[in-house]
Order: C-alpha cells, then sequence, then structure tokens
C-alpha cells in the first residue's frame, strides 16, 4: 500500500474520532403525532427555548441548548414557507429532546461546578465583561467545563473548576478597582475641576480618604467580596453625591436668598401637587415637608390595606370554589345513588335478569357519561370565547394607553407584547431615569388590566460591543424593569421573570444606527392565568 493511502486512511480516521468526539449525546427523539398542530407546537417550543434561557441552560448546557435554538428556528422558516408537516414535527421533537437532555445537564452543572457558576456571576456582577477579550478568554474556559459535562466528562471538568475559578476571581477584583473605583476617581476628578474643594472642603477630603481607604481594603481583602463591594458602591455614592452638591452650591451662590426660599417652596408645592395633599404654602418648610410625609405614609397604608382585602377576598373566592365543588360531587354521588335505586326498583318490578339489570345500568352511565362531556365541552369551548373576547378588550384598553413613540402593542398568540421603543437607559448602564417613570406607569396599568398575569421582561440591545457584555447588559436592563414593576406592587415577585437575549434577536439590521436603534429595546410580554371551572 503506498503512502499516500496511508495518508488518506489516517485523515479518515481523524475525522472521524473528531466526529465522534463532537457527539453529544441527548436524550431519545420522542416521535409526534402527525395529527398534531404544527403552528401551535412551533409556538411551544418558543415558549420552552425562552423558558430555557431563562433557566440559563445557554450557559449550563451550551452545545445542546444551540442546538435546539436551531431546530426552533427551521421549524419556524419551515412553517412560514409551508413546508412539509412531518419535517417541521421532526424538528421540534429534535429540539425537545436536546432541551430535555440540556435541562438534566444543567442540574449535574449546578451541582458539581457550583463554585465555577457563582465565581461567574459575581464577575459578572462586578462588570468584568468591560475586559472583552480577557473576559471572554475565561468565559470560554467556563463554557469549556459545560461542554464536558455535555460530553459525559464530569471528572474533567471538576479537576479544571478551580482554575476557572480563579480566573473569575481575579477578574471581579479588577472590575471592581478599575470600573468602580475608576468611576469614583473620574467623578471625584469632575467635582474637583467643578468647585468641590471650595464648596464642599470637607465632603471632597471625606470622600478622597475613603477612596484610599477602601482600595486598601480591597488590595489587602481579596476574599472579602461582599464587604468590598458594599465599601465600593457606598464611596461611588459619596463621590456623586458630593458632585451633584457642588453644582447645586455653584447655582445656588448666584441666587437670592429670597429666589432660594422661592425654588425650595416650588419642590414642595409641586410634591404636595401630586400626591393631591393640602397646600400649605403659607405654613413653614418644616410643616410642608411634615405635610408630604403623612400624606405619603397615608397612602402606602391605604395601599397595604387595599392589597389585604385583595387577598382576603381572593381567599374567600377560593373558598366558595372549593365550596361548591364538593357541593357538585356531593349532588353527584347523590343522584348517581338515587339512579341506581330507581333502576334496581325498576328491574325488581320487572322480573329482569341481574344481567338485564346490569346492561340497563351501563346504558345509564354512558349516557350519562356523554352528556357530562358534551357540556364540558360545550362549557370549555364558551369558556375560551370567553377568554378570547375579554383578551381583545383588554388588548384595546390597552393599546389606548401608549403613543406610536413610546411602545408598540401587539398580540402574540394569547399573549400581549408591549414593545417599549422609548424607554432610554444611560449608556452603558442598566439605570431607570426620572424620565421613564410616566411610561412605566402605563405599563403598570397594562399589567392591571390583564389582572392574574405571568410576565416575561425581555431585555436586547444592538450587536455593538462583545456579545458577553451585551447579554449581561440586556439581562440588567431587565431586571430593573422587573424590580420597577414589582418594588410598585405591580406583580408579585414569583409571577414576573427578566431574561436578557443580548443582540441574538434583532428587529433590524445593525449596520445602519437606525436599526441599532431599533434593536436596543425591552419587550414585556403578559400571559393571562386561564382559570379552569
Amino acid at each position: 500500500m503506498s503512502n499516500k493511502n496511508h495518508v488518506n486512511i489516517w485523515i479518515c480516521v481523524i475525522m472521524l474520532l473528531s466526529l465522534t468526539a463532537c457527539a453529544v449525546p441527548q436524550a431519545p427523539i420522542e416521535p409526534i403525532a402527525t395529527t398534531g398542530n404544527p403552528g401551535e407546537l412551533v409556538a411551544q417550543l418558543d415558549n420552552q427555548v425562552v423558558s430555557g434561557r431563562k433557566n440559563q441552560l445557554n450557559i449550563l448546557s451550551p452545545v445542546l441548548f444551540a442546538k435546539a435554538e436551531q431546530n426552533l428556528l427551521s421549524a419556524k422558516q419551515s412553517l412560514e414557507k409551508g413546508y412539509e408537516i412531518s419535517g417541521i414535527l421532526e424538528q421540534v421533537a429534535q429540539a425537545r429532546a436536546q432541551l430535555k437532555t440540556a435541562t438534566e445537564n444543567a442540574v449535574i452543572a449546578r451541582t458539581a461546578l457550583g463554585n465555577a457558576i457563582k465565581a461567574r456571576e459575581d464577575a459578572r456582577a462586578a462588570g468584568a465583561t468591560i475586559f472583552e477579550s480577557d473576559y471572554a478568554d475565561v468565559e470560554e474556559k467556563f463554557l469549556g467545563l459545560m461542554r464536558a459535562i455535555e460530553n459525559d466528562n464530569l471528572k474533567s471538568a471538576q479537576r479544571n473548576q478551580s482554575r476557572v475559578v480563579e480566573e473569575f476571581r481575579a477578574l471581579e477584583l479588577r472590575a471592581i478597582k478599575e470600573k468602580t473605583l475608576g468611576e469614583v476617581r473620574a467623578t471625584i476628578e469632575l467635582a474637583y475641576r467643578e468647585g468641590a474643594k471650595k464648596y464642599a472642603p470637607e465632603l471632597y477630603a471625606s470622600t478622597n480618604q475613603e477612596l484610599q481607604e477602601v482600595d486598601t481594603f480591597i488590595s489587602s481583602n481579596p476574599y472579602e467580596k461582599e464587604a468590598m463591594v458594599e465599601k465600593a458602591s457606598a464611596v461611588l455614592f459619596k463621590a456623586q453625591r458630593l458632585l451633584e452638591l457642588t453644582r447645586q452650591s455653584m447655582k445656588l451662590e448666584d441666587m437670592k436668598p429670597l429666589d432660594i426660599a422661592l425654588l425650595i417652596e416650588k419642590i414642595l408645592s409641586q410634591t404636595t401637587s401630586r400626591l393631591t395633599a393640602p397646600d400649605m404654602r403659607n405654613q413653614p418648610f418644616q410643616t410642608q415637608v411634615a405635610n408630604i410625609m403623612g400624606t405619603i405614609d397615608s397612602i402606602q397604608a391605604d395601599r397595604k390595606w387595599t392589597n389585604e382585602q385583595t387577598k382576603n377576598q381572593q381567599k374567600q373566592i377560593d373558598m366558595l370554589i372549593t365550596s361548591h365543588q364538593s357541593d357538585i360531587e356531593t349532588l353527584k354521588e347523590k343522584y348517581e345513588s338515587e339512579i341506581t335505586d330507581l333502576n334496581n326498583k325498576i328491574a325488581e318490578s320487572e322480573g329482569k335478569s341481574r344481567e338485564e339489570r346490569e346492561a340497563r345500568q351501563r346504558l345509564a352511565e354512558e349516557k350519562w357519561a356523554t352528556e357530562t362531556r358534551l357540556e364540558a365541552e360545550k362549557q370549555a369551548a364558551e369558556n375560551r370565547l370567553e377568554a378570547e373576547r375579554q383578551f381583545n378588550q383588554r388588548y384595546n384598553e390597552v393599546q389606548a394607553f401608549f403613543t406610536y413613540d413610546e411602545a408598540d402593542v401587539y398580540k402574540q398568540g394569547s399573549e400581549l407584547v408591549i414593545r417599549l421603543s422609548g424607554i432610554n437607559f444611560p449608556v452603558g448602564k442598566s439605570t431607570i431615569m426620572p424620565e421613564n417613570y410616566a411610561l412605566l406607569s402605563k405599563v403598570q396599568k397594562a399589567v392591571r388590566t390583564f389582572g392574574n398575569s405571568v410576565v416575561v421582561v425581555e431585555g436586547h440591545t444592538d450587536s455593538t460591543g462583545s456579545a458577553a457584555a451585551n447579554e449581561y447588559l440586556s439581562q440588567q436592563r431587565a431586571e430593573a424593569v422587573k424590580e420597577y414593576l414589582v418594588a410598585n406592587q405591580t406583580i408579585p415577585a414569583d409571577q414576573i421573570a427578566a431574561i436578557g437575549f443580548g443582540s441574538i434577536r434583532p428587529l433590524a439590521s445593525n449596520a445602519t444606527p437606525e436599526g441599532r436603534a431599533i434593536n436596543r429595546r425591552i419587550d414585556v410580554i403578559i400571559s393571562p392565568i386561564v382559570v379552569s371551572d
């Protein structure tokens, strides 16, 4: 055999081995009956993929989750182009199997690689994604641990875990120092240039002193993460306060005492007016502040009472439903017993045999079951129509809440999507600014309009920057909106979730500024909870 043939054989062997090594085990594919509605199945799969991302399957089982997403995309495209139903069902079945195994892998990862997962979360929370290439290197090593689990190589993953933990920890400390403390230094320097040493000398000096102390603490206590984050956040707040006090002092310096008093009065009066509290501008400022605080306390107490009343009413409704269900079951048993007795008496009076009585009983039961099933189906159809009618009515109400430049509101199956194009965040940050409060108040109103619902807040970015940084920023912005809604008692925390998609779901091309602006968005998805009778 020639050398050339030997080489060709070895190339084939290597290719075969590499393909075998890349094959990730997954659960058996369970075929779907061709009677299934492909549109509904694809929609269900879409929800399952979103839920998987919420549970971090894209991180904890990256290969299988990516395959599931690709199968979902293929199924959607096949559905749009009208391809064979059997092919669509095959793609859905494959994705389901991949998600099932990915979920199992995630459980193993959380148990066996908890330290690495925690170290990654800490580094991201500190802002380590700003070190794009360095973070990407460690992220790839982390994903390597997860791929090892997917390839049933747990020992290898556990063996390499400590190195990944240390590298994430180093990134976390670097982020705290360079990002947070760097922002502190820049803020203090800006305050100095604007006159902080003149207008707030004591605060300027103490902020500088605290900065040095935090810097020294971080260097000396690399494992005291909670303490260093707390101290870094505190000194950043202090530096930002220094800057704002400097700017306000500069403005007030040129104002007359009366103008200053009128400014304070205006602020208090605007607050009083919004709270619909009594106008007390003829009283001392301390009295006006007490008036505002008392009104706020009253509103909070009233809100608490209202929530308690709502909970009590819901409990009473649940008790009534349970009671009615019990009564229905009791009546059903009573009527069944009476029917049996009557049939037996009729059979006995006619001298019928036991077999005839049983046959007649079976016919009566079948008749009753058929009538019950038909009634249940009729009721279910009526309930669906009523639910759809109520959904459409509420959908029309919610649409009227928003102007065209604030949000797009549309139906997506049984869900309502509010695409917030009018919400704006500071560049690279997730802070909700006051100018967004009015828009978010409308979102609150929309959620309350639909009553008992499950809400998902999705964060999306354009493709500028690294994928890791975009995914983290979109998650933080979605979390900020979620926290706002929960804090304002719009919806219970266990009925709302936040998911960051980064730049993987664009609506327009990222090649133009207009397209990138469209892709930077928050989507609020409301899914009404339908209670079966």
